[in-house]
């Protein structure tokens, strides 16, 4: 387009890409940030021509000024309401591939929330620096009313130091429509120049005209219209305070454009009005897939998988347990505030240079105690929440001596589970005796049998370990705490629920032994695991092969350990120059039994691997030199270390799949661990877990690929099939994967290395993540697809076990039995929680099939029963008591139910 076709509009937008915490820690960067806000205040009141800054999208930063200078409060308010300063529409930029479908609304719903507070209304879907974007984006954005979304990665090539590649775009121009799998469609801007395309105006003449010269080209190369964008700013970058003179200067100098000090909202205002009759249509995610795949970031998916376990457990313990079990609470108002509060100091580690492991250290190591805190602030106020509910459930029962153990299914998914709790089956308070002779005392009484019985009165086999004697105590809601010792028992049964929500009280009673017939699961002289499903069998040098005995099909040397060489950053990998792969298949794993019970098998393999100690002295040279990842040439250490693996092997009765958990001692740098699953059959495609969808994707990359790795994405799991037969892995906070010559699944375990890489000489000696590591994750045979089977469903509820209270008898208003709402139909259920703002149930899922799923709801104590959006909004009345309602293909369908007697 050329620059004097038309009369153009350049709109100069004032902001600053904040990373909350990046190169520097969180209070660092605030120091900056806190200046920052000062001068846009001093700018907005003082300078008229000063239209507006964007506030990076968030609100958090909002937050973290008003923290330092809450006496600024009412001069922040004032320019928020009069839309001069633009917070939101997320509460913070966080990552969209690594945290789950839910955090990513909860992200936006907060956010919406604090909009609101503030008194302000709209917001674009802004992505300035996300590493990859989901596919349904526009779906969320729609529901939220919001039709526009602005991202500068995974159309575009980016390179080193955020260089824009100028060669062929997927789409021609900066704008272009991006759609999701269900059809909704929005406004795409892309920052074909990068979201610092407009950074530091000159005010001086001839510096003036060199500059936007060269951005007036730029911009008109691939504008569809003639409103051009430019992004005035950068990375932390700071406000410049004569923009406005330097508009007016190249308002002099250009008469054919007018240039304006302008917002998002005018711009795209004025973008819409003029697009031409047709736009190049983008589906689906945005993953740089046409690039040379050197400059995705997809292998921030294996930074410090620590942090993606500990964000999984948390996400896992929110929207699994906390959220779900507001729908018993007594006062849900108490329940909003505590859930948004854990909600957003979870957020705080989503940011997407936190949760993607490619900070400095001093910002993992602030996230790992945000993630604690909202770990054991969570259990605890889980703990106590269920306590609560307990106390008004009928627990009675004839047997005076019968335990009450009260089952919560709160995930709303398939709950037929091996449960694992611990009883306290004898206390002696303090008060009681003296404290000292209180072990001695329990420690002499001998346990009884015991069998369960289940709230129908039939009984069931239980596992019963005694762990000995524990110390405890009780917080009264009206006394001082009460400490205790009790002789401690962990009791296994099986528990089978339906997709439901609700609970049930069972006993667990002492009985006279009956023998124990059951079959067990572990045969040590065949070396085998088997239950009604699978059989395991383990080789010598502790791998397994698994036979599904629904189909007969074997999945052989399953679990094969993979060592490489990695020279590149936290950011991508890059294969150390020897090219080599050490792999366990030729050592020797010794075998040791943890379980053996008609319930649950857990067997250990003890086994190592010798790998190189670190990469070679030429590694740290081209670090120096800040040499691109894709042109180092160093190789691995001649000196060796051992890397101690311990992997246990755990099978339940009843279930589907096999669950392993592995830990590796890592006293090696400067490597990638990954575990190996065949499938065989050669596919051409896969499936991956992806925000409310299961993506299918090519084995094979595009053509302008030329990265020898092609790493991928997953949430819950990915899964690889043939005509017949499937083979799906699902993990815990593991999030990257590779197909490998169409034929194997590899999981990455483990990536060591030195630095932050991108920018810099910035070096991380704890990415090197030295010591022990964990990785958990569930293998899952099945017929055909992932889909077709429905073992999606087995791998959304691997990380599920039902929570169990042991409670004292008593009556109480609520039966043994209590079920707030059951569900059918072929979706995946992602929430249950307590609706914003005023009374009611959200109930949410997403149609993973190409195919209209019909959902029917049962909720008993309904009185009314919405559609409403992602952001809780009712729309159309469906109906009552029972819904059926039809869910179209890739559908996210939210429902908020009111009940009859609401809880308040």
């Amino acid at each position: 387009m050329s620059v004097t076709a038309t009369k153009q509009t350049a709109y100069i937008i004032s902001h600053s890409h904040w990373d909350r915490e990046w190169y520097m820690s969180l209070e660092e960067h605030r120091y900056y940030l806190v200046k920052l806000i000062d001068d846009v205040l001093n700018q907005l009141e003082n300078n008229p021509d000063f239209h507006s800054f964007h506030m990076d999208g968030q609100t958090i930063m909002v937050d973290d000024y008003l923290e330092v200078r809450p006496e600024n409060r009412e001069r922040v308010e004032k320019q928020i309401k009069e839309g001069r300063m633009v917070i939101g529409p997320w509460y913070i930029l966080q990552d969209a591939f690594l945290t789950s479908s839910e955090a990513n609304l909860r992200n936006l719903l907060y956010g919406k929330k604090d909009m609101e507070r503030w008194g302000q209304e709209g917001g674009i879907g802004y992505f300035p620096d996300t590493f990859g974007i989901y596919g349904q984006a526009p779906q969320i954005l729609k529901q939220a009313n919001m039709g526009v979304a602005a991202f500068g990665r995974g159309v575009t090539p980016t390179g080193f130091n955020n260089q824009v590649f100028q060669n062929e775009y997927s789409s021609p121009y900066s704008e272009l429509s991006w759609e999701a799998p269900d059809g909704s469609s929005v406004l795409g801007i892309l920052f074909a120049n990068w979201y610092s395309n407009g950074n530091e105006i000159p005010v001086e003449e001839e510096a003036a005209k060199n500059y936007w010269n060269k951005k007036l080209e730029e911009s008109g190369r691939y504008a569809s219209t003639k409103h051009l964008l430019y992004m005035n700013g950068c990375d932390h970058q700071p406000v410049q305070t004569d923009v406005t003179t330097a508009i007016e200067r190249a308002n002099q100098l250009y008469p054919d454009v007018q240039f304006k000090h302008a917002s998002f909202q005018e711009y795209v205002a004025n973008v819409k009005n003029d697009l031409p009759e047709s736009l190049q249509t983008i589906q689906g995610e945005l993953r740089n897939q046409k690039t040379d795949g050197w400059s995705t970031l997809v292998n921030t998916a294996s930074a410090r998988i620590y942090l993606k376990q500990a964000n999984d457990h948390s996400q896992t313990l929110l929207e699994n347990y906390v959220e779900p079990l507001g729908l018993f609470a007594s006062d849900r108002s108490f329940y909003r505030s505590y859930t948004e509060y854990f909600w957003k100091l979870l957020m705080q580690n989503h940011p997407h240079d936190s949760i993607c492991g490619c900070s400095v250290d001093s910002v993992h190591r602030e996230m790992a105690t945000r993630f604690e805190k909202v770990s054991l602030g969570a259990q605890k106020f889980l703990e106590e929440q269920m306590q609560q509910v307990t106390q008004t459930i009928d627990t009675t029962h004839n047997n005076p001596e019968a335990i009450p153990l009260v089952v919560f299914h709160t995930s709303g998914k398939q709950a037929s589970k091996v449960v694992k709790a611990k009883v306290m089956v004898k206390k002696i308070y303090f008060e009681e005796m003296d404290f000292q002779k209180i072990p001695e005392k329990l420690n002499s009484e001998e346990l009884p049998e015991y069998v369960m019985e289940l709230d129908d009165g039939r009984e069931i086999s239980c596992d019963v370990k005694d762990l000995g004697v524990r110390f405890g105590y009780d917080l009264p809601h009206d006394g001082f705490r009460r400490p205790y010792y009790g002789r401690e028992v962990e009791v296994t049964f099986l528990q089978e629920e339906a997709n439901r929500v609700g609970y049930n009280c069972c006993f667990l009673i002492p009985h006279t032994s009956r023998g124990n017939k059951e079959s067990l699961i572990w045969n040590s002289k065949e070396k085998r695991l088997e239950n009604e499903t699978v059989v395991v069998e383990i080789h010598a040098n502790g791998s397994y092969s698994l036979t599904d005995k629904r189909t007969n099909h074997t999945y052989p040397l399953l679990g094969i350990y993979e060592n490489t060489g990695d020279i590149g950053n936290e950011y991508m990998y890059k294969q150390s120059s020897d090219g080599n792969a050490i792999t366990s298949a030729n050592e020797v794993a010794d075998i040791e039994v943890l379980e053996d019970s008609p319930l649950s098998a857990k067997i250990r393999l003890h086994s190592s691997l010798t790998v190189p100690l670190s990469a070679d002295e030429q590694l740290q040279k081209e670090r120096e030199k800040l040499i691109w990842h894709p042109e180092r040439r160093a190789g691995r250490s001649d000196e060796t270390t051992v890397i101690p693996i311990c992997t246990t092997l755990t099978l339940d009765k009843g279930a589907n799949g096999l669950k392993v958990d592995v830990a590796m001692d890592n006293t090696g740098r400067d490597h990638r661990m990954r575990a190996l699953f065949p499938v065989g059959g050669k596919a051409e495609h896969h499936y991956a877990d992806s925000i409310f969808e299961i993506v299918k994707r090519p084995n094979e990359p595009e053509q302008e690929w030329t990265n020898p790795s092609v790493m991928h994405h997953m949430q819950r799991f990915v899964s690889m099939n043939d005509d017949r037969f499937g083979l799906t892995i699902a993990g815990k906070g593991l999030h990257e994967y590779e197909i490998i010559d169409k034929d194997t699944i590899a999981i990455t375990l483990l990536r060591a290395v030195g630095e932050m890489g991108d920018w810099g000489v910035f070096e991380t000696p704890e990415a090197q993540c030295q010591g022990i590591n964990h990785a958990s994750f569930m293998i899952i045979p099945h017929e055909s697809s992932v889909l077709e089977s429905k073992a999606y469903l087995e791998a959304y509820s691997y990380p599920y076990t039902p929570p169990v209270v042991q409670d004292s008898q008593h009556p109480g208003e609520l039966p043994k039995t209590g079920t707030e709402f059951h569900w059918e139909g072929d979706l995946a259920l992602t929430s249950v929680k307590v609706a914003e703002g005023e009374s009611g149930t959200v109930l949410r899922w997403y149609n993973p099939n190409n195919h209209p799923v019909t959902l029917s709801l049962a909720y008993p104590d309904a009185a009314e029963c919405y559609l409403s959006d992602v952001l809780e909004q009712k729309n159309d009345r469906l109906g009552g008591t029972t819904i059926n309602r039809t869910v179209n293909p890739f559908e996210i369908v939210t429902l908020v139910v009111t009940k009859k007697k609401e809880k308040e």
